[in-house]
């Protein structure tokens, strides 16, 4: 079989069963995303959980959702019954917002793994209500690649940058600092363009055409760029491996979480990877450096 894109059609998931089916439900306000995927969800699909399988553990200061370590992670797949050769396919019902954190992690390890397009609302089949679980395997521990990945430094020379663009995925009304849910300040990274996650979506929940996704990156200084130079605000310190398919875009959201989504539509425009900032703002919130509001 051929590599999974970034993001895969519900048709493209009927009658293989290579593949393994994550529910990665999860929310914000609270509620329980493990009785959401009770109440239905694809037949076979596995729940992962956000904070307990797709997060480290530390400090407030690191952010609200760290990744977890190389080889936590390692565990946590293999705990779940998904190998190395398994290819993935994730979904949620709030438009990839969560289950686009697992696509994401995995696919930056050159693991085989695709957004369901329209999440469980683009599902039209038979759903089950019984839990679902596969056997354990053993998961080879792969380390994080540097080259994915802006520290809150990086994030902040992004944001003055003239080479590199700094992305704020949330919605527009955390970006102006007019609402704050969550985090101790209202407000954006000095610099920081806002491009919501959630306007890569059509009214049915779905991506947006292609073309249209990468003119709206473009209009934002979003270009490729073969390697990360020494100069690049998003290069990593020293890393013998680099993501030859790179952009100059570093991307944040609340805790690393939604901003895994933009990072996904720019892949789709063929514009390459983001870095991501996983503390976010999250992490930024807590510190005491500068904050802009518009």
């Amino acid at each position: 079989m051929s590599p999974l894109p970034p993001v895969v059609g519900a048709q493209a998931i009927v009658g293989r069963g290579d593949i393994v089916l994550c529910d990665v439900r999860w929310y914000l306000d609270g509620r329980s995303g493990y009785e959401a995927y009770l109440a239905g969800h694809v037949p076979g699909a596995i729940w992962v959980d956000l904070d307990a399988h797709l997060s480290g553990t530390g400090a407030p200061a690191l952010g609200r959702h760290p990744l977890p370590s190389a080889q936590e992670f390692a565990a946590t797949l293999g705990g779940l019954g998904i190998g190395a050769g398994d290819p993935v396919v994730a979904y949620d019902d709030l438009n990839g917002t969560a289950a686009g954190r697992l696509v994401w992690m995995l696919r930056v390890l050159g693991h085989d793994a695709a957004l369901l397009d329209g999440g469980w609302g683009s599902w039209r089949g038979a759903f089950e209500t019984a839990a679902h679980a596969r056997t354990a395997c053993d998961c080879p521990v792969r380390a994080w690649p540097r080259w994915a990945f802006a520290d809150i430094d990086a994030a902040s020379t992004a944001g003055t940058s003239s080479r590199d663009v700094l992305i704020d995925a949330r919605q527009r009304d955390r970006y102006r600092g007019e609402a704050e849910p969550v985090d101790p300040r209202a407000g954006h990274i000095p610099g920081a363009v806002n491009v919501p996650a959630s306007d890569n979506l059509g009214a049915d929940g779905r991506f947006a055409d292609p073309r249209a996704l990468r003119a709206r990156y473009e209009a934002e200084g979003v270009q490729v760029r073969a390697a990360p130079d020494a100069t690049s605000a998003a290069a990593p310190a020293s890393d013998s491996a680099v993501d030859t398919a790179a952009n100059n875009a570093v991307v944040y959201c609340g805790s690393g979480v939604s901003a895994c989504m933009d990072a996904l539509a720019m892949e789709l425009a063929g514009l390459g990877r983001p870095r991501l900032y996983v503390g976010s703002w999250s992490q930024w919130s807590r510190t005491e450096r500068p904050f802009a509001v518009c």
